[in-house]
């Protein structure tokens, strides 16, 4: 339940309606810092698309979890992102999400 504190502020957040958030997944879930970040702003209406990276592991509950506590916001399944990504494989998925 700890929350670590975010040194720097996003300015300008409600100019963007699409946010990519990345992160490492620890034990199936979002770090506690994510948390923090969700729980700084106003989603509501807002598109998160979380990524990750992992030692074995999916994103589990993390996609779930982020729309619980960013509300209102739309929260896409995500993708993990391991080893190297070529920016057409990255453009691909952005498009596949209507981005």
């Amino acid at each position: 339940a700890c929350r670590p504190v975010i040194s720097n502020e996003v300015e300008n957040m409600e100019q963007y309606h699409t946010v990519f958030v990345g992160f490492p997944i620890w034990w199936y879930v979002e770090p506690r810092i994510i948390d923090t970040f969700l729980e700084a702003y106003n989603f509501e209406g807002k598109t998160i698309v979380p990524f990750a990276t992992s030692g074995g592991s999916g994103l589990g509950k993390a996609p779930q979890r982020m729309g619980e506590i960013a509300k209102g916001s739309i929260v896409k399944p995500g993708k993990m992102l391991n080893g190297h990504q070529s920016a057409q494989a990255l453009r691909l998925w952005a498009a596949d999400l209507g981005l």
